[in-house]
């Protein structure tokens, strides 16, 4: 069968040609990387990803196909998807599709045969980059020259475009559990681009969950008479969320609050601090975390290209863990707002438990007579 080429064309001017696995169109975004050996649906479903075109570093993804129960969103807002080898055939009791069909159903353009090893470390070296992913024959100077006019993820409004219309309650547990907690505590999600496991987690522990979009005021948030206030992850650079960040500091002290992610960014903000685009960011299920607290490591589930400046902190905001690759910033507290967050998702299961007692944590500094332990 004949193949129809593709190919990658960034900003600086390199160049990486493929075949066309998935939409037959043409694309521009961010290029990343993500290293996660395995976990492709949940990565092409997750809305924080929005803007990137991402690159697979594991040397064959597909092989476990698609299904209906693993995605964090109701669709995919990726802008490209690449990968080494493409596996045409899927071979799981849960596959409902293959990632072929799933790529050409909501027009992703994708392409296989890449060399995502140099590609990759072409990132590493010189940065995320622009880049313009199609499908078919074209001349790379005008690929070039498209990428090179494309906007900077920076300058998008991302959280905008995805975040719910309105208020929405969530009812829907994780599906592995089964035991739901009796005692219920009102949580009030912030929408920046949620993933959906993150809301099943909380119902799971027995939450009473209801999304609200991100323009919420704080006044209308507190009327709602939450018990704990979530920050939810999404795409983008938090420093344009300026409006979202005021709404944040008029909860703080009013109402528990806990940050994953863009939220964890976002509450550094509120606080004070700044934060600041990483060269290539963490992307994958297998970042090494130290939890300050306990003096345990935890394997995370990463994706961000933007971190809080430590030296930037005011003197109560304590840094609770650290990535151990590069001693970035992974989670703050501030004990007085019974405020806390991380970089990395809980959610995500990549220990695979190593994160989950924060859902916990949270539901108990709800209890109005404890701080945040």
């Amino acid at each position: 069968m004949k193949q129809t080429p593709g190919i990658l064309a960034l900003e600086d001017g390199r160049c990486f040609r493929g075949v066309s696995v998935g939409y037959g169109g043409l694309s521009t975004g961010e290029v990343v990387f993500n290293t996660s050996m395995t976990g492709y649906q949940e990565i092409l479903t997750d809305m924080s990803y929005a803007g990137q075109i991402v690159t697979m570093t594991a040397p064959l993804i597909g092989n476990t196909g698609f299904n209906d129960e693993d995605h964090e969103s109701p669709v995919p807002r990726v802008q490209g998807f690449l990968m080494r080898e493409y596996a045409q055939r899927a071979s799981n009791w849960r596959s409902t599709e293959s990632l072929g069909d799933f790529l050409k159903r909501y027009k992703i353009v994708a392409l296989s045969e890449i060399d995502t090893r140099s590609l990759t470390q072409h990132i590493r070296t010189h940065g995320l980059q622009r880049a313009v992913i199609a499908a078919g024959d074209w001349n790379t100077d005008e690929l070039i020259a498209k990428a090179n006019a494309s906007p900077h993820l920076e300058d998008l409004d991302l959280v905008g475009q995805l975040t719910v219309a309105k208020p929405t309650r969530w009812t829907e547990p994780c599906a592995w559990m089964t035991d739901k907690k009796p005692e219920k505590r009102k949580v009030a999600v912030f929408d920046f681009g949620v993933k959906q496991n993150i809301l099943r987690s909380l119902v799971s522990l027995g939450a009473e969950v209801t999304v609200f979009p991100a323009a919420t005021t704080a006044e209308e948030v507190l009327a709602f008479q939450p018990d704990g206030v979530l920050l939810s992850n999404g795409p983008g650079d938090p420093a344009r969320l300026g409006n979202v960040v005021a709404q944040i500091q008029k909860l703080l002290g009013k109402v528990p609050v806990f940050g994953i992610c863009l939220g964890h960014q976002l509450l550094g903000r509120a606080l004070g601090a700044a934060t600041y685009k990483m060269k290539f960011g963490h992307r994958g299920a297998n970042q090494p975390v130290l939890n300050k607290m306990t003096g345990k490591v935890e394997i995370t589930s990463q994706n961000h290209s933007f971190s809080l400046d430590p030296s930037t902190l005011p003197p109560e905001a304590e840094v609770t863990h650290i990535n151990l690759n590069d001693n970035t910033v992974e989670g703050l507290r501030h004990a007085g707002y019974r405020a806390f967050s991380v970089q990395y998702h809980p959610e995500a299961a990549a220990g695979p438990h190593d994160a989950g007692y924060l859902f916990g944590q949270f539901l108990y500094s709800m209890q109005r007579e404890c701080q945040t332990p």
